[in-house]
């Protein structure tokens, strides 16, 4: 179910409102307009930053380009809330990436690393050139989403995007170092992994026995650096 609310006297000509879609009746997902940028999702970063102190409001679950509310009880008014969310929209301003810099030693191709030779093929480079490529990279964590402590990772080079696989691989390990489309990320998980795999890195993107369970948080920076390379 979709929300539609007219636009206010605040709301710029040029400027899109979020589109905002009830999931249920405790959930609520609050979509940025437009196209994809770091721009819009330090809006998102914020946009969950204030929500997650309202009243009602239980959780603000950031994704890429969205953030999801989940709420204690059903919210009484939705159009009311609606338009709150809608005027923080346009009044807010965006957050930085200004989290820390995490830095991730990979040992590129091998065993592990094997479809390299894949996105080589496709970009029209050397399988070194594509490691040169991706490890010089500076990425920015928009999300941790889809398994516990999975960050998705904007900021790889255009020449190396690498469209997601039809059939997913069916054990991918866990600390695979990937490419799915414009992102990258580090598989937190062995099993079924429709991403591209170029490499491996041994440290734990997720640890419940730490005091921050997730190495990365969204607005942290992301470096890989060379380890080792197995051509």
């Amino acid at each position: 179910m979709s929300i539609n609310h007219p636009s206010a006297p605040f709301v710029g000509a040029i400027e899109k409102s979020p589109k905002i879609s009830l999931i249920g009746t405790l959930a609520m997902l609050i979509e940025a307009p437009g196209d994809f940028d770091l721009v819009q999702q330090g809006r998102i970063w914020a946009l969950a930053d204030a929500l997650s102190s309202w009243p009602n409001v239980q959780e603000a679950v950031i994704g890429v380009t969205n953030v999801m509310l989940a709420f204690e009880q059903p919210p009484e008014d939705i159009g009311m809330l609606s338009a709150a969310i809608v005027e923080l929209w346009h009044r807010q301003s965006g957050r930085k990436a200004d989290g820390k810099l995490i830095e991730i030693p990979v040992v590129y191709g091998g065993e592990l690393g094997f479809d390299l030779p894949a996105v080589a093929h496709r970009a029209g480079l050397s399988e070194r050139d594509i490691i040169r490529i991706h490890s010089e990279g500076d990425y920015t964590v928009c999300a941790v989403a889809s398994s516990p402590g999975f960050g998705y990772l904007h900021g790889l080079d255009h020449g190396i995007h690498m469209p997601r696989k039809s059939v997913p691989s069916l054990n991918m390990r866990a600390g695979s170092v990937t490419i799915g489309g414009m992102q990258t990320g580090v598989a937190v998980l062995t099993g079924p992994n429709g991403w591209n795999a170029i490499g491996w890195a041994s440290i734990a993107m997720f640890d419940p026995h730490r005091e921050q369970p997730s190495l990365m948080l969204p607005g942290d920076r992301v470096r890989f650096r060379i380890d080792r390379i197995e051509l």
